[in-house]
């Protein structure tokens, strides 16, 4: 294809993306106020465990109008997710070769499900992560939370986490690019479990040590695991080497 074929067709997948994100956004926009009740559980439990006044504000007429709107894209995002993601795809693999094709595939169904797997820890921590913030002032005050920020609050924590459980697949990536070998992963697991440890514990700074684990264990496992592929990677290619070599000797 010649470069103006190759920008007729990103403009064809850009509008196809985008008008799959614009109806998925429709979506959004009547599944909001059920996204808004779940998101608001947490500002609930604070009333019933900590016996205070706490209410979400909107301190403008048109706050509430967009925090819909920005709901109804973050909802579209993500039900379109599958269309837009397939556009980007179907542009990109017709210039990759049949093993940079394998590599981009084997990460994208890989992270996926690790991202989404992390997002679920993430809004599994959140009600903790809220208690304990809110517990900072005293108990006579009201904590009025400005509904823009305790948004944005909440999707930077499970996006956080979920992106976390995802980092154990750019390890398997760079492994397989040959940037480091499964040696110096295992090599520095001590510091990858003190570093795990210590974003558990930011993610989950209420007294609750069984959720800190909870969410550590899991990430401990994906480190090792990345740790036994790019070992099983590493020992493929150290063996295709030695063949290689020795054919060139006979």
């Amino acid at each position: 294809m010649s470069l103006g074929q190759h920008l007729l067709e990103l403009r064809k997948r850009l509008f196809l993306a985008a008008a799959g994100i614009f109806v998925g956004g429709v979506i959004g926009w009547f599944l909001s106020d059920f996204v808004w009740d779940q998101l608001r559980e947490p500002i609930y439990a604070i009333i019933n465990a900590q016996h205070r006044n706490a209410q979400i504000n909107y301190p403008n007429i048109t706050s509430a109008f967009d925090l819909k709107l920005k709901i109804s894209l973050y909802v579209g995002l993500v039900v379109s997710s599958p269309m837009w993601l397939y556009q980007i795809f179907a542009f990109l693999t017709p210039g990759l070769t049949r093993k940079e094709k394998q590599y981009t595939f084997g990460f994208f169904f890989t992270a996926i499900p690790l991202f989404l797997a992390g997002c679920a820890a993430g809004w599994y921590v959140l009600p903790h992560v809220v208690e304990l913030m809110t517990s900072f002032a005293p108990k006579e005050d009201a904590a009025f939370i400005v509904a823009t920020d305790y948004l944005d609050f909440v999707l930077k924590l499970v996006v956080a986490v979920g992106v976390a459980f995802v980092l154990p697949v750019f390890i398997v990536l760079l492994n397989f690019a040959g940037v480091i070998s499964a040696v110096s992963i295992i090599k520095s697991w001590r510091v990858a479990i003190l570093v795990i440890i210590l974003f558990t514990a930011i993610a989950t700074p209420a007294a609750d040590v069984v959720s800190m684990f909870l969410l550590a264990i899991p990430m401990v496992v994906l480190y090792f695991a990345a740790y036994g592929i790019a070992w099983l990677h590493d020992r493929r290619v150290a063996r295709r080497t030695l063949a290689f070599e020795q054919s060139l000797a006979l």
